[in-house]
């Protein structure tokens, strides 16, 4: 039998650093566990630990950055803790030194971290902190400036596994058809062949045979990755995603989108614009399919696997298919619940509430530097030109009659305009924040 691939010893990016906010904790969960991350005042990286105050188990994700020491304060009871996990103070002690001497006994675990690729990665195994001191980075080769590469970066929370998500990502096909008018165009699907490369314990790398030289990496059991070259190989763009598992039937997706062409393009298209009309809407038309794919898949897995469950007649499935015989040969079909003491229920509930499932907020905005803004923009907006339409009309109404038509009418025209405004923003941009639903049969 292989050895047990270690899901726990590996380099996860949880968020891309933009969307982290350095004056508050955050929190995220990977692979069961609930951590925090925050930013010392003295250090210009952000930490990472488990989300437990070590006194009562309070979440310090709750808690906040002290003005006066820079340090992470429990809310509970006002204990504070260094970017090492060492508690450094604590309010209800009569001797001081009971903080000093009792260091070790009191810290809270600090997890490995490293900022690279603009990205915050993690190591959720506190007891191999030194094998991740020698274990570089999955990094993407495309995300690199001195290449002559610009990329946005993209986080969000989805309603489904983590073995979903990987299998999804790995199929190039689905995109015509799932994604019609958003990144393809159903009428215009072809047959993608796709070849394998390589395949072992530690990556597997395959290349699509078509119109554009595009090779897929996957580096268990994060990075799955697109590089697709157009013309002579001059002009590329990629796909870097990082699959995170996250708990039972939920897992996060942080993407990245290079290209080494088109950079003004790129420096003058708002991020969050980009999230609203294109990243979320590809996201949205996948959850549904998904969520409701692998709920049918673990009724059948009871009495059968995804080998007789799956009709994979042909080579657009090759990279599917190994994906799946890496799963089963290297991680027993399974992900390592068990090690985070998180009991996996053997018949999961299908969420048909598609608010639910397509809640952008919670799933994305929320995490999101960019669209947070851009929503608080739209909300002062909205609020400014009520005003504005009010104060127009309150003044027009009290202007001598001489003047009602002079100056009157173009003020009523620029007020009926900022209504106009106001209809869009409440009606169309607003939402796409929050909820947009995706049926496939209306387009």
């Amino acid at each position: 039998m292989e050895p047990q691939f270690n899901f726990f010893q590996h380099w996860y990016p949880v968020s891309p650093v933009e969307d982290l906010d350095p004056n508050q904790p955050t929190p995220v969960t990977l692979l069961g566990l609930r951590l925090v991350i925050w930013k010392p005042k003295s250090s210009p990286d952000f930490r990472v630990f488990l989300d437990q105050c070590p006194h009562r188990l309070a979440p310090l994700s709750e808690g906040r950055i002290d003005e006066n020491t820079g340090n992470l304060m429990c809310s509970y009871h006002g204990w504070q803790f260094d970017e090492q996990g060492i508690c450094t103070h604590i309010p209800q002690a009569e001797n001081p030194e009971l903080v000093s001497k009792n260091q070790e006994n009191l810290c809270t675990v600090a997890l490995p971290t490293r900022q690279q690729q603009d990205l915050l990665w993690v190591w959720p195994d506190v007891k191999s902190s030194q094998q991740a001191a020698k274990t570089p980075l999955p990094l993407s080769p495309q995300v690199d400036t001195s290449k002559g590469f610009v990329w946005s970066s993209f986080v969000r929370d989805l309603e489904y596994d983590w073995q979903t998500l990987v299998e999804n990502v790995a199929d190039p096909s689905h995109v015509p058809f799932a994604h019609h008018g958003v990144q393809g165009d159903r009428t215009l699907a072809q047959p993608i062949p796709i070849k394998i490369l390589q395949s072992t314990a530690n990556i597997i790398e395959a290349a699509t045979v078509g119109r554009f030289q595009t090779t897929i990496t996957f580096e268990p059991p994060s990075r799955l990755e697109y590089a697709i070259m157009f013309g002579d190989g001059q002009k590329q763009v990629g796909l870097v995603t990082y699959c995170l598992p996250v708990e039972p039937g939920k897992s996060r997706i942080v993407a990245q989108f290079p290209r080494n062409f088109a950079k003004t393009l790129h420096s003058l298209i708002p991020r969050w614009w980009n999230h609203v009309s294109v990243r979320n809407q590809v996201l949205d038309g996948d959850m549904v399919l998904l969520q409701q794919q692998e709920y049918f898949l673990q009724q059948q897995q009871s009495s059968s696997d995804w080998k007789t469950a799956y009709k994979l007649p042909t080579s657009a499935d090759r990279l599917v298919i190994e994906y799946r015989n890496w799963f089963d040969k290297y991680c027993h079909g399974q992900l390592p619940w068990n090690e985070a003491r998180i009991s996996v229920a053997t018949t999961r509930k299908l969420n048909e509430n598609r608010e639910q499932v397509l809640d952008r907020y919670k799933q994305h905005t929320q995490h999101c530097s960019s669209c947070r803004g851009a929503l608080k923009v739209v909300q002062r907006l909205q609020v400014g030109l009520l005003i504005y339409f009010a104060i127009v009309v309150s003044i027009v109404a009290l202007l001598p009659e001489a003047l009602k038509m002079k100056l009157g009418l173009p003020l009523v025209m620029t007020a009926l305009l900022g209504l106009g405004g106001y209809a869009w923003l409440k009606m169309w941009l607003s939402p796409r924040f929050y909820f947009v639903d995706y049926i496939h049969a209306r387009r």
